[in-house]
């Protein structure tokens, strides 16, 4: 019977290449395909959470490498099954929105191939039991975020992201489906070769990857004694912070907006960002039992230091990304912000939820706001894309007054947008309001002051978002509701968010129940003892909610446009510029990053290829060759002439010369020869060498 959860992750491969085999069939036979495959996924992954639930860890592991002592299968403990349960069902559902949302747009096998293989590879990614497997799916992810995101590779302008015709400091701030597809390969692919060298030095120290065998601990001492702790563990989580687009790399994100908005509901609400974060909160524990160890070792501080600077990246990161939601004027790329500013509250609940409570606390703390945050956020993306779809334009300048043609979709983008505000009683307020409460608790400031602004700067953008486009004055006459297999998933899941916040209390018991049985887990315990902050949940609801009231007066019932006014002024112009473009991080990126590895190239084309290469390969090698070619020529045309023009005929003459010397004409010489000859016949004869 477990061995039948393999098909968590199994079932969608197959389907992949079931998909592909069916090349030839009809959009809807492929859709099918992906669909019941990863609706089995979710079946396995439910069964195994209720295993866990009953208190049994499910573990089935099939041989795979046998040299490096590598195996492959699932792992079903407290924090795996319920990430399982998350992303195979988020996933089914928004598999049936992609049902009808991308009926007559070309390249559906193309389509249902990726998004198929990319649920298999979070699959795979979140209940492999080692390193190798689990890198493979992550691997996989990114391999088919690629494809994904420039599935409209043939850049029609209405698929691009960006103003077209805007720069920034001379870089153009409008991207191609093709060129955002790379930006993330890319960009997602740096992180990665830190964490591939974090995976070998653990391979290394301890001969495996088994997080079993890692969750001891025993690596944390070795690498302290090296003098190279703190690099490691940045190198190692390297990936996790690209791949959940945390700054510096958070770039990739904004312009993945480019894919059909199922892939972005896919990739930014429960799958691919989420991976990063999946990644901490498997080593939580991990890092807890480490620092017992140092501990011991007497260096109490070095995982609590780790873990103060990710809470800051962290609140860094959602404080930068709330900013710039603030201005933007399409409603895919506010979406795409405010993940990323989630992602942010997500590392930081990790680390201070870690510090404050040890490793359960930072479990709860990290994977409640990822659970919420996915539910409310692919609500946001599955609505945003029937807006998109019925108004034919991504600006939410083109938007408004749709509540009344869109009374569904304006009440599940309303349910969600509480949820994100952290309004109460709707789950992202329980969620946000324990990330924050931990921070204060473990004494951090400015991670604390960050996410607490940030908390009314979300409330203000969300509502804004919402006005901007649900009410006010309507510009598209003829939108309406989709159809009930887009309706249908992100209507459950506007409602699934404001029921996950009112059974808020029974739910959190239930998580922390739960992730007690995740693989390293120990009694929680204090990792930082500092003197608490206070006021600071206080202080976020009261930011929350007056920025998303007010922001919703001004903009729904006075008609408020304060664009004008900051035209009007050069200082705010210039600081509305400023969070417009980004904060100028895509163009330095390109004015530096870019630039000087272009240059770097053309020098290294100028002195390498033409320089060396083409001089060795086009002048000197050919000309070497030439003149050994015609000293071999000489060489072999003298012997050839000597051998058959001097020596061989040379022989010739010696033989002819000497036959004709036996030629005398004399009779007596004749009869010796036919002597001599008839004698050998004889001799040879009688030795038995012929016979008759």
């Amino acid at each position: 019977m477990q061995e039948a959860l393999v098909l968590a992750w199994l079932a969608p491969y197959l389907a992949t290449a079931a998909i592909i085999a069916l090349n030839r069939a009809s959009w809807r036979v492929k859709s099918l395909v992906s669909i019941t495959a990863i609706f089995a996924s979710a079946i396995a992954s439910a069964v195994g959470l209720l295993e866990v639930a009953r208190g049994h860890e499910v573990r089935v592991a099939f041989q795979w490498v046998k040299t490096l002592g590598v195996n492959i299968g699932v792992l079903f403990d407290g924090l795996s099954s319920l990430m399982a349960v998350v992303v195979s069902w988020l996933s089914f559902l928004i598999a049936v929105y992609s049902h009808e949302y991308m009926r007559g747009e070309g390249g559906e096998t193309r389509y249902w191939l990726f998004f198929t293989f990319f649920v298999g590879s979070m699959m795979l990614l979140v209940l492999s039991d080692n390193l190798l497997a689990m890198f493979i799916g992550w691997e996989g992810t990114g391999l088919a975020s690629y494809a994904l995101i420039g599935h409209w590779f043939t850049d029609e302008e209405e698929r691009w992201v960006g103003d077209p015709g805007r720069r920034a400091l001379g870089v153009p701030m409008w991207f191609e489906p093709s060129h955002s597809g790379l930006r993330a390969l890319v960009f997602t692919r740096l992180g990665d070769v830190g964490m591939i060298f974090g995976v070998a030095t653990l391979h290394t120290l301890l001969g495996t990857t088994l997080l079993a065998t890692i969750a001891e601990g025993a690596w944390a001492t070795s690498l302290l004694a090296r003098g190279v702790l703190p690099v490691f563990l940045w190198l190692l989580f390297l990936g996790a912070i690209a791949k959940s687009a945390q700054f510096p790399f958070h770039e990739w994100l904004v312009t993945a907006m480019t894919g059909p908005t199922s892939v972005s509901a896919l990739i930014h609400a429960a799958t691919m960002v989420k991976a990063g974060v999946y990644f901490l909160l498997r080593f939580a524990p991990v890092l807890v039992v480490a620092h017992t160890l140092l501990s011991a070792s007497g260096a109490p501080q070095a995982i609590p230091s780790f873990l103060e600077g990710l809470a800051l990246l962290g609140a860094l990161t959602a404080f930068m990304m709330a900013t710039m939601a603030l201005v933007s004027r399409e409603l895919k790329l506010i979406l795409a912000y405010s993940t990323a500013s989630q992602l942010g509250y997500m590392f930081m609940g990790v680390a201070v939820g870690t510090l404050a409570l040890g490793s359960v606390g930072g479990l709860v703390a990290g994977f409640a706001h990822l659970m919420s945050h996915a539910v409310f956020k692919a609500t946001l993306f599955l609505a945003a894309g029937a807006v998109i779809h019925a108004v034919h334009s991504r600006f939410i300048d083109d938007m408004g007054g749709l509540a009344s043609s869109m009374k569904l979709t304006a009440l599940a983008f309303l349910l969600a947008t509480l949820s994100l505000s952290g309004i109460p009683p709707f789950a992202g307020f329980w969620t946000k309001d324990e990330i924050i409460h931990l921070s204060a608790e473990a004494g951090l400031l400015a991670p604390t002051v960050l996410a607490v602004v940030t908390a009314g700067l979300t409330a203000t953008y969300s509502a804004r978002a919402f006005a901007r486009v649900f009410s006010g004055k309507r510009h598209e006459l003829h939108a309406h509701e989709p159809g009930l297999a887009m309706l249908a998933p992100y209507l459950t899941l506007g409602f699934l968010s404001l029921a996950l916040g009112l059974a808020w209390p029974l739910v959190g018991h239930s998580l922390e129940a739960l992730l007690e049985h995740t693989l390293g887990a120990v009694e929680s315990h204090q990792l930082l003892k500092a003197s608490p902050l206070v006021g600071a949940t206080e202080a976020t609801l009261v930011l929350a909610l007056l920025g998303f009231s007010a922001t919703l007066y001004l903009y729904a019932f006075r008609g408020w446009s304060p664009y004008v006014r900051v035209k009007g002024s050069e200082l705010l112009y210039s600081v509305y510029s400023f969070l417009y473009d980004r904060w100028l991080i895509n163009s330095l990126y390109y004015r530096f990053i870019v630039a000087g590895a272009k240059q770097v190239s053309s020098l290294t084309s100028r002195l390498v290829d033409t320089g060396i290469v083409d001089r060795f390969y086009h002048r000197l090698l050919p000309t070497l060759f030439a003149r050994l070619s015609g000293i071999a020529s000489r060489l072999v045309e003298a012997s050839y002439d000597s051998l058959l023009h001097v020596r061989l005929v040379g022989l010739f003459k010696g033989l002819w010369s000497s036959f004709r010397k036996m030629q005398t004409g004399r009779a007596p010489h004749y009869l010796i020869y036919f002597w001599l000859g008839a004698s050998v016949v004889l001799l040879l004869l009688a030795a038995g060498w012929f016979k008759w």
